[in-house]
């Protein structure tokens, strides 16, 4: 694979540095695509931001950037029914693969922490709605073929 320099010195003079939150919502949205995540579990600070209407695309998520590597740790909740252990190392691949396609950087651990197990409510079943009385009409005549 092509290693990308994060540090890149451009013709200018310049380099590029990624914000741990940049490299955290990357994190956050790739660990959103895996089957059997529920929700990441984030501190009460991050779910009061959301309750005030603010989509918090790092919940849960905690990041180290250096200038070539960074680490990841994410707390999750898997919904029941799916194999922990698998979804476990789905989600460290699909943010080692995000991360390091989008940025350049090398992932060097992602540590996922499984703080809950999600129970589907069970779905009770919706009472039937009394059938309304069919009323008699007359048919209706044919519209006339134009030619």
């Amino acid at each position: 694979m092509n290693e990308v320099d994060t540090n890149v010195e451009s013709t200018q003079g310049g380099k590029v540095v990624f914000a741990e939150d940049v490299v955290a919502t990357i994190a956050f949205l790739a660990a959103g695509e895996v089957e059997g995540i529920h929700a990441m579990i984030g501190t009460t600070m991050e779910g009061l931001g959301e309750k005030l209407g603010k989509k918090n695309y790092t919940k849960g998520v905690k990041v180290e950037v250096g200038t070539e590597e960074c680490a990841v740790d994410i707390t999750l909740a898997v919904k029941y029914g799916y194999r922990i252990q698998d979804v476990a190392q789905k989600v460290q691949q699909e943010i080692k693969n995000a991360i390091e396609t989008m940025t350049g950087l090398r992932v060097v651990e992602v540590n996922v922490n499984v703080n809950a197990i999600f129970f589907e409510p069970e779905k009770k079943p919706e009472p039937e709605a009394p059938a309304a009385p069919v009323e008699e009409t007359e048919p209706e005549a044919p519209a006339p073929r134009v030619k």
